[in-house]
């Protein structure tokens, strides 16, 4: 019986590093976002939403876009949601949700 393939870890640093420590507001790095278009052509995966945007303006609508999810999330799973360390917590933070 052939086995399953294992997902490979998430890791915030070394090699395949893609994703931003819990510290720094969680989410992919830019050089993440770079590799995963590389291996995923006509992808269309952006970085987080970080700065001032004009109302209504795309970005705008990705931050609330992106803000709607993940208070869904919170409801979701009510310990991330209590926990203002969690990954969940902080990178809302981080799009200034």
């Amino acid at each position: 019986m052939p086995r399953k393939k294992e997902k490979p870890i998430r890791r915030t640093t070394g090699k395949g590093g893609n994703y931003r420590p819990t510290k720094q507001g969680a989410g992919m790095t830019k050089k993440g976002v770079a590799a995963y278009r590389r291996k995923n052509p006509g992808s269309k995966l952006k970085t987080a939403v970080t700065g001032k945007v004009k109302k209504g303006s795309k970005a705008a609508k990705r931050r609330k876009s992106f803000c709607a999810r993940s208070a869904g999330q919170m409801k979701k799973f009510p310990k991330a949601a209590k926990d203002p360390n969690s990954r969940l917590r902080q990178a809302r933070r981080r799009w200034k949700c």
